[in-house]
């Protein structure tokens, strides 16, 4: 299938058009980068050609490199990976190369061909990389256009040339916003940064217009015109210096050293800035060939892309009609039902938002409005949009005003009696096939539905706290739970544009029960006398955002004191974190809890900024004069939540591992680098794993048994995503 063509026009401009059959956007397939360098070949030899405009058939320009192309690199490479993904990322250098140099004589820099860039959308990736070779860059007026180059999200960075051409563009410190946080901006903001080069209404017209008029001193590049000098010099202009010591402290104070693909960005800008143009661009498909064979990216790819895309089109959604909501319902109007509303009315549904007190009510869909009042004060948001916005929800205590609504979402108290209660006045008025959804963090949701009148459409919809900014939602299956209340809860989290899993119903679902263990280790560890500060940095240095005691700062000791009697109440003699109270319910007693309260685990300002860890808990709990080894602290942290992911996977709570994946580094910032629990077990090898279980077990107890699922693995010498990924199942 052709993925470019080219159209050569009465005035000379010759225009080649990108567009992908059967794909929303386009993304490179490396059939498609051999038609674009032979078109730029054809364009170039022929005389009646004067210019080019790359441009798109699309709404949007591009979203990237399709990754598979990567993996095909490697593995047509044989014997020789290395080769054969340098020889890759050299073709592609190559084609932008040509690009660039459009023909000129390589001495005098004359005799070129101006080719230009229309990007009527979003431009990603290396959707964004081809046009940064190209001699300007136009873009359409497209607010909800996203421009930038986000790779280092999924573990890899821009490899096509996109590092060092930024870099030479901007300089290594304006650059870094957008390689080191993968930053994306509107046209307008990506024209003020030095990204682009104009927004206009219509791109491609404008790039023709430009390319007629361009002259020979138009389409040399700064860097390849004779006394350039890089902008913030380089590393060892005396300016420089401080950027290139500064970008090395930055990316280290970020990511401790847990993400390969941000120290191999930084190598391929500092090496490069140190050499020809044509040089660095092989330093680049040096430290890029590095950073693929690295099984952290292969692993983020998989996760972070693959997966995730996979579980956003539905890939486990029941057969089922449409199920998209039109009419939402939310019972609670705090801060959960408040955050539920706003995205929701966000998403275009029609929203009643019902709490006990109007006051209540009202004071929710206040939520909604100072929230996009803030959007509107950084240009993200307009008064238009923001009056469309809070006209779609009717704040009310009337339970009648829940008719026709097609969904239903709880998020009362945690408490059994409230909920039933509101789950009976809500039914009452609700259409006969409508769907109900409780959000739980810990409730069993059969337990739940039993307040139903129709347990086959009762669904727990959990939410992670704030709603607005967090990725994941996690869908909790009843055991009387039915496929058509699946497929709209699926359908709804699709229509707010968030993150799906879904699993069955179990105490503590998925996410709490890798979350409670990660916690309760971390408090454990200093009820034995580890220096706090090596439990938390042990967790950063692991990839963790937080470390535990950070985490239970942030959720609330109190809430903790309150899981921890519940599960207690439940488990009987069986509870095992007796050595976790101690230290929990204490710092309750003192009034330490966390950050809403100014004291926790960390010492607190009062405007709610944490100054450091809490000096006063030495005093409860001195440091023991011997530490343990930072690899036995981040194994207990790490083995307290891959332990659980097993065992969840073992009875049936998760049925896909990708889920499991996916939900751990979106739903509590699982070592992203990893890939999740499946990914990290499946680099260390089942063998190695259930070694150290065994050692962990033998020193801390029994909460570090080897699950069965994991010993058979070890014995048979397979991997988690050998026997359970999506290849495996389909065989």
């Amino acid at each position: 299938m052709t993925e470019f063509t080219m159209d050569k026009g009465a005035d000379g401009v010759a225009v080649i058009t990108w567009d992908v059959p059967g794909r929303s956007m386009n993304v490179l397939s490396l059939d498609a980068l051999g038609e674009l360098d032979a078109l730029i070949d054809k364009a170039l030899s022929d005389d009646a050609v004067k210019g080019v405009v790359i441009t798109s058939a699309k709404k949007d320009f591009a979203g990237g490199m399709d990754l598979n192309v990567l993996a095909r690199m490697r593995d047509e490479a044989g014997d020789d990976p290395a080769k054969g993904l340098f020889e890759g990322i050299m073709q592609m250098h190559g084609t932008l190369r040509k690009i660039e140099r459009a023909g000129m004589d390589p001495k005098t820099l004359k005799g070129g061909k101006p080719i230009a860039s229309a990007l009527p959308g979003t431009a990603v990736g290396i959707g964004l990389e081809i046009p940064l070779a190209t001699h300007r860059i136009f873009a359409a007026e497209n607010p909800k256009a996203k421009i930038g180059l986000p790779e280092i999200k999924v573990g890899i960075f821009p490899g096509a040339g996109g590092t060092t051409r930024l870099v030479r563009k901007l300089g290594a410190m304006a650059a870094s916003p957008y390689l080191l946080e993968g930053k994306t901006v509107a046209p307008a903001k990506a024209k003020a940064a030095g990204i682009i080069d104009e927004v206009v209404e219509d791109p491609l017209a404008a790039a023709k217009a430009w390319v007629l008029n361009a002259g020979d001193a138009d389409i040399v590049k700064p860097w390849d015109a004779k006394g350039y000098k890089m902008p913030g010099g380089t590393p060892y202009h005396p300016q420089g210096f401080m950027t290139f010591v500064g970008a090395s402290a930055m990316v280290n104070a970020q990511t401790y050293g847990a993400f390969p693909a941000a120290q191999a960005l930084l190598s391929a800008v500092y090496e490069g800035a140190l050499v020809p143009f044509d040089t660095a661009l092989r330093i680049e498909a040096r430290w890029f060939t590095h950073i693929l064979l690295n099984p952290s990216s292969a692993a983020m790819i998989r996760s972070l892309f693959v997966n995730k895309e996979a579980l956003e089109k539905g890939a486990n959604r029941p057969e089922a009609p449409d199920q998209r909501v039109q009419k939402l319902g939310v019972l609670g109007a705090g801060m959960m039902g408040a955050g539920i509303a706003l995205v929701s009315a966000q998403a275009g549904m029609e929203v009643v938002l019902i709490d006990q007190a109007q006051e209540a009510a009202d004071k929710g869909k206040a939520y909604t409005e100072s929230y996009l009042d803030k959007g509107i004060k950084r240009g993200k948001s307009t008064p238009e949009k923001k009056a469309e916005t809070l006209a779609r929800i009717t704040a009310t205590t009337d339970y009648a005003a829940l008719e026709g609504c097609d969904l239903v979402i709880e998020a009362v108290f945690e408490d059994p009696k409230i909920k039933a209660e509101v789950t009976k006045q809500a039914e009452a008025h609700l259409p006969a096939d409508a769907i109900f959804a409780t959000n739980t963090s810990t409730l069993p949701i059969s337990d739940l539905a039993k307040a139903s009148a129709r347990p086959e459409q009762f669904i727990g919809i959990h939410f992670f706290s704030p709603v607005e900014k967090m990725l994941l939602v996690e869908i909790i299956k009843g055991r009387e739970t039915g496929d058509r209340a699946v497929a709209k809860a699926l359908d709804y989290v699709r229509q707010i544009r968030k993150t799906p899993i879904a699993v069955n119903d179990a105490r503590f679902f998925y996410a709490n029960r890798c979350i409670i263990p990660y916690i309760n280790e971390g408090i454990r560890m200093v009820g034995e006398g580890v220096t706090p500060a090596l439990i938390e940095n042990a967790a950063r240095q692991l990839g963790f955002p937080v470390g535990p005691l950070q985490l239970v700062d942030e959720t609330s000791i109190d809430l903790g004191v309150k899981i921890a009697k519940a599960t207690r109440a439940a488990l009987g003699e069986a509870y095992p974190d007796d050595a976790v109270d101690e230290v929990l319910f204490w710092m309750a007693d003192e009034g330490r809890l966390g950050r809403k309260a100014n004291a926790g685990f960390y010492a607190y300002d009062e405007s709610g900024k944490r100054l450091g860890l809490w000096e006063g808990l030495a005093a409860q709990y001195p440091p023991a004069e011997a530490q343990p080894e930072l690899a036995e602290v981040q194994h207990r942290l790490m083995f307290a939540q891959v332990l659980e992911a097993v065992r969840a996977l073992e009875e049936g709570v998760l049925e896909d591992i990708r889920e499991g994946d996916v939900g751990a580094i979106l739903g509590w910032g699982f070592a992203p680098w990893s890939g999740g629990p499946f990914g990290w077990l499946d680099m260390l090898g089942a063998a190695r794993a259930a070694e150290l279980c065994d050692a962990l077990a033998a020193t801390h107890g029994p909460r570090f048994d080897c699950p069965a699922l994991l010993r058979e693995m070890a014995e048979t010498g397979e991997s988690f995503y050998g026997r359970f990924g999506p290849e495996a199942q389909a065989a």
